[in-house]
């Protein structure tokens, strides 16, 4: 079910806010200093109406026949989204996945700082990745302490994953980001968010699979030919 945050914004709105903010970022980039309701809907993948009701929850309504400031609506959508202050992120995990992640200068750029890595395996262990050493996962609560790591970031194999997220939970923070693929039980108050590649991949399987399907059916030859398979 779709609710309400604690300021009044609905939760479909603020799952909306990053895509508008990554529209805005490129306008910006491109040097577009104002742009239409229409245009950025259109941008974003939404309808014009949508947008409109979404960014009123942020006050925003545009100017009549100017349209948005970019600048403006951009630092707006930051704000509501927290981002203009400094998050330190934790990663629990530095295999592949969690190197990748501790060197994705897109964090910074949002106001996310990973502060600190975490890992297990004693081979990783006193390692240097982008510039932070690597600790042992035995000290996790000690290192969430020290560096006021709010978000963690769990990309550690399956089994290991409750476990990690349990210690982060009693080591105080209250938002997880799982890469992990398995679901994360946590306390009401704790917020999650599961990113799960391989699921993804199926969905864009399952479409791939669907336009193959209407493609053959929409050839005279293969659809015939299909047709003629028992």
């Amino acid at each position: 079910m779709t609710g309400p945050t604690s300021r009044g914004i609905p939760e479909a709105t603020v799952a909306r806010l990053p895509i508008y903010l990554r529209v805005l970022g490129a306008l910006a980039d491109a040097g577009t200093r104002t742009v239409s309701s229409d245009e950025l809907a259109a941008l974003a993948g939404v309808g014009s109406a949508k947008l409109r009701r979404d960014l009123s929850h942020l006050g925003s309504y545009g100017t009549r026949g100017v349209g948005y400031d970019v600048e403006h609506l951009a630092y707006q959508v930051s704000r509501e989204l927290g981002l203009t202050q400094d998050w330190p992120v934790l990663i629990v995990g530095v295999g592949n996945l969690g190197s990748a992640l501790a060197g994705y200068a897109g964090f910074a750029s949002r106001g996310f700082r990973v502060c600190a890595l975490v890992d297990a395996d004693p081979d990783v262990i006193g390692t240097t990745v982008r510039g932070l050493r690597v600790q042992p996962a035995a000290e996790l609560e000690d290192v969430v302490r020290h560096t006021g790591a709010c978000i963690g970031v769990l990309a550690t194999p399956a089994p290991v994953a409750q476990r990690m997220c349990d210690r982060l939970v009693s080591a105080g923070v209250r938002s997880i980001l799982n890469f992990a693929p398995v679901v994360l039980t946590v306390p009401a108050d704790v917020d999650v968010r599961k990113v799960d590649l391989s699921m993804e991949l199926q969905i864009l399987a399952f479409k791939e699979q669907r336009k193959t399907s209407k493609a053959i059916a929409a050839s005279p030859v293969l659809g015939s030919a299909a047709g003629g398979v028992r």
